[in-house]
C-alpha cells in the first residue's frame, strides 16, 4: 500500500516534469517547421497541456482499467472547475474573454453533449472513440479558421514572448527524453492507482475521479494560481474551458480506441451528472448579464463548495459499497 502512494505520488511529479520537456521539445520541432509562435500556442501548447491525462488514459486503457481513465477525464473536468476556476476565483476575480463566450464556451457545451450522448448507453466503443477523434479535428480546424479572422484574440503578446526559442537538437532531445519520462510516469501512476484501489476495496473509477484527477490538475491549480497573485490571470478561464474539452474529446478516446469503457447506471448520472451539473453552472456565472463579466470571488466560492460537495457523494457512495 505504501509503496502504492509512493508510486503515484512519483508518478504525478514525473508527469509534471515531463510534460513540460515534451511540450517544448515539440515547440522546438514545430518552429524549426517554420509554424508560427501564434499557432504554436494555440495549437501544440494547448494540446500538450493536456499530454498527462492523454497518456494516462492510453496506459490505463492497455492495463485494461478504462474505469480509470474515465474518472481521470471526467475527474479531471469537475476538479478544473470547482477547484482550479474556484480557488484561482477566489485569490483574484477572472475576467471573461469576448472570444470564450463566443467560441470556447459554445465547444464545451457542444463536446459535453456529444460525450454524454455517446456514454447514454453506458458503454464508450471503439467507433465512438474514433468518433470523437474526428469532433477534435474538426473544432481544432475550425478553431485556427476563427482565431485568423479575429487576429486580436489569436494569442496574448506575453504569451508568444514566453514560447521558447530552443535548437533543433535540443528539441529532438527533450522531445524523446519528455515523451520516454511521461510514459514511464504514467505506467508508474496507474500502477499504483489500481494497487491503491484494490487495497482499499474501491472502485478504479473513484480513484480516478480523486488521486488521479486531481494530481493531474494540480499544474493547472499552480499555474492558475500563481498567475491571479501576479494579477496576470486574464487567459485562466480560457485555459480551463480548453483544457475541459480535450479531456472529453482526446483524453477519453484515447482510452476507448484501445480498451471500451464500460459504466454503471449510477457511475454515469453521479459522475457525468456531476460535471454536466458545474459546467452549466460555470456557463450561468459568465453569461451572467453584468458591467464587468467575470468570474466573482462569490461565484469561486460557490465552485468550490460544489466541488467538496461532489467528493462527500464519492465518499458517501463509497461507504455504502
Amino acid at each position: 500500500m505504501l509503496l502504492a502512494f509512493a508510486a503515484i505520488a512519483a508518478g504525478l511529479v514525473l508527469l509534471v516534469w515531463s510534460s513540460d520537456k515534451f511540450v517544448d521539445g515539440a515547440v522546438g520541432l514545430a518552429e524549426s517547421s517554420g509554424i508560427s509562435k501564434a499557432m504554436i500556442g494555440l495549437t501544440i501548447v494547448a494540446i500538450g497541456t493536456s499530454a498527462p491525462e492523454i497518456v494516462v488514459s492510453i496506459m490505463s486503457a492497455l492495463a485494461e482499467s478504462p474505469a480509470l481513465a474515465f474518472g481521470n477525464a471526467v475527474g479531471s473536468n469537475i476538479a478544473n472547475i470547482g477547484l482550479v476556476l474556484g480557488v484561482t476565483a477566489v485569490i483574484a476575480a477572472l475576467p471573461v474573454k469576448p472570444g470564450l463566450m463566443k467560441e470556447d464556451l459554445p465547444a464545451l457545451l457542444a463536446v459535453t453533449a456529444a460525450a454524454g450522448f455517446m456514454l447514454y448507453d453506458l458503454t464508450l466503443t471503439r467507433n465512438d472513440g474514433f468518433a470523437m477523434f474526428a469532433i477534435l479535428v474538426a473544432l481544432m480546424l475550425l478553431m485556427i479558421r476563427y482565431k485568423k479572422e479575429h487576429a486580436d484574440e489569436l494569442i496574448a503578446p506575453e504569451d508568444v514572448a514566453a514560447i521558447p526559442d530552443i535548437s533543433l537538437k535540443a528539441s529532438i532531445f527533450w522531445f524523446i527524453l519528455g515523451l520516454a519520462v511521461l510514459v514511464g510516469a504514467s505506467r508508474l501512476l496507474v500502477w499504483g492507482a489500481i494497487e491503491v484501489a484494490q487495497a482499499l476495496g474501491v472502485s478504479e473509477i473513484v480513484i480516478g475521479l480523486t488521486i488521479v484527477a486531481v494530481g493531474t490538475s494540480l499544474p493547472e491549480l499552480a499555474a492558475s494560481v500563481a498567475s491571479a497573485l501576479r494579477r496576470h490571470h486574464d487567459i485562466a478561464l480560457g485555459n480551463i474551458v480548453g483544457s475541459n474539452i480535450f479531456n472529453l474529446i482526446a483524453v477519453l478516446p484515447a482510452a476507448a480506441v484501445i480498451y471500451p469503457i464500460q459504466l454503471e447506471q449510477h457511475e454515469f448520472q453521479r459522475d457525468y451528472g456531476s460535471m454536466v451539473l458545474i459546467t452549466l453552472l460555470l456557463t450561468a456565472f459568465i453569461l451572467w448579464p453584468r458591467k464587468n463579466r467575470m468570474l466573482s470571488r462569490v461565484e469561486g466560492s460557490i465552485l468550490l463548495l460544489c466541488y467538496a460537495g461532489y467528493l462527500a457523494m464519492l465518499y458517501v457512495d463509497t461507504v455504502k459499497v
